[in-house]
Parts: C-alpha cells; sequence; structure tokens
C-alpha cells in the first residue's frame, strides 16, 4: 500500500498528462494483460517440453510381468475384488449398470457377513453409498450370497479351523491343485467370474402385443381416464346431485 499526502502530490510537475499518449508514462512499457504474444516467444526450449513415449513396449511388458508376479504372490487367491452392481449417474446413463466402489453396510448385514471381514476375503465396502431402491439392495445381496457359497476360506494359523473357515478337505484339495500347477476350479479373477453385463437394445424393448395382455386388461386405459374423470369430478357432482334434490323436496312442499 503507497500513501501520500498533500506536500507530495503537489511537487508533481504540472507538464505531465496520462491522458496525453506522447507524454504517458506507459508508453514504452511491456505489453500487458491478453495481448498477442510477441512471434520470438515461441523459441524458449519447446524441446524440452515434448513428451515422446517410445517405451511403451517395454512398459507393456513390465505390467505383464507385474500382473503374473502378484497373481503368484497371492494364489490362490483372485487378484481383484468383488465389486457390486450400481446404476450410472444421470438420466442419460441410468438405464446402464457398471461396478460400484463398494459394498454398502445393509448389503453386507442382508448378506450375513460382518463388515470388518469383508475387506480380508476379498469384498470391497463403501460405508458412503446407501441403498435408495430394493431392487439394487437384492441384486447385490444376491451376489455376495453367490460368492460367499464359492469361497474357500483358509485357516490363519495351519491346521487351527475356527468358526467361519472352510473344510480340511476343501483346502486340501485347493492346496493340491496349487501344488500340481493346475488352476482347474479356482477363479483367478472375480470379474470374470461374476462379470457385470448389460443387456443388449433387443434384450431391453420388449413388445407386449394384445394377446399377451391378462383377462381385463384389454380396454386398461380408457377405465384409467374414466377413473381419473371420476375423481376430478366428484365433488362436483356430488354438489350438484344435493342442489337437484333440495329442489325437487322444495316443490314438493
Amino acid at each position: 500500500m503507497i500513501s501520500f499526502n498533500i506536500e507530495q502530490l503537489l511537487c508533481f510537475p504540472a507538464t505531465l498528462d496520462d491522458h496525453h499518449p506522447a507524454r504517458s508514462p506507459s508508453v514504452n512499457m511491456a505489453i500487458k494483460h491478453n495481448n498477442q504474444i510477441q512471434k520470438n516467444h515461441f523459441h524458449k526450449d519447446w524441446q524440452l517440453r515434448v513428451r515422446v513415449h517410445f517405451d511403451q513396449p517395454g512398459r507393456k511388458h513390465r505390467r505383464r510381468e507385474a500382473r503374473i508376479a502378484k497373481a503368484a504372490a497371492v494364489a490362490p487367491r483372485p487378484v481383484d475384488k468383488l465389486r457390486p452392481v450400481v446404476r450410472c449417474p444421470t438420466i442419460k446413463y441410468n438405464r446402464r449398470v457398471r461396478a460400484g466402489r463398494g459394498f454398502t453396510i445393509a448389503e453386507l448385514k442382508e448378506a450375513g457377513i460382518p463388515k470388518k471381514l469383508a475387506p480380508t476375503v476379498g469384498i470391497s465396502v463403501d460405508h458412503r453409498r446407501t441403498n435408495y431402491s430394493k431392487e439394487s439392495l437384492v441384486a447385490n445381496v444376491a451376489r455376495l450370497q453367490d460368492y460367499k457359497a464359492r469361497l474357500i476360506l483358509f485357516p490363519r494359523k495351519s491346521g487351527q479351523f475356527k468358526k467361519l473357515d472352510s473344510s480340511a478337505e476343501e483346502v486340501k484339495a485347493v492346496k493340491t491343485t496349487v501344488a500340481e500347477g493346475k488352476r482347474d476350479g479356482i477363479a483367478t479373477r472375480v470379474e470374470a467370474t461374476f462379470p457385470i453385463t448389460n443387456p443388449t437394445a433387443a434384450e431391453a424393448v420388449t413388445e407386449v402385443k394384445r394377446d399377451s395382455l391378462p383377462k381385463g386388461e384389454e380396454a386398461a386405459y380408457r377405465r384409467l381416464r374414466d377413473s381419473r374423470a371420476e375423481a376430478r369430478y366428484k365433488g362436483m357432482r356430488e354438489k350438484r346431485a344435493k342442489t337437484k334434490a333440495d329442489d325437487e323436496a322444495a316443490a314438493k312442499k
């Protein structure tokens, strides 16, 4: 902040006029604000900021090796987690479904899976998400129960089986299969075992023929309009009938 007093202001030369272009002190200053860029500004080491991807084949190979190493490290567990089926947001895309971030607490409770146990057995949990419809709750609970039925849970310590662990026969069978180098019956990716698919346009839209309608539903639209009209004019018709009855009673007297 710059402050001036009256004496300093009076000491400015009287010949300085900011409104005159020839006498303005900003004539020889650099260009400011949204003006055009000088033509020689484009030669400022642009080669240093150019990014090339010549290492793309090598990165592809490293990603593949990392996936193989991860699968071997977590075997016989799958490399990904089970995720719920959710609707895409906005009216434009809510006809489609996709994989969500995690299951809700209500879905885990309905499926009988403790919320603290779920992340340890390959089930993703999202405590922020809520169920707004019964349809999504039922679909995801069925998905959890299917996963739970196929899950083989190893004991933390060898030979010490607890309540939620699988039987010794199932654990032994899986260990034998892995030791032999086979993957029969063992899911390496949850996404492939529990896919999330969207119906095609032909499957999503079905034509309802008149012959397939239930008995008595042939004139459903006409009956719906009649019911709406009756509900709308009910008070007016009752008032009109009451007035007519009163007039007839008065005429008889």
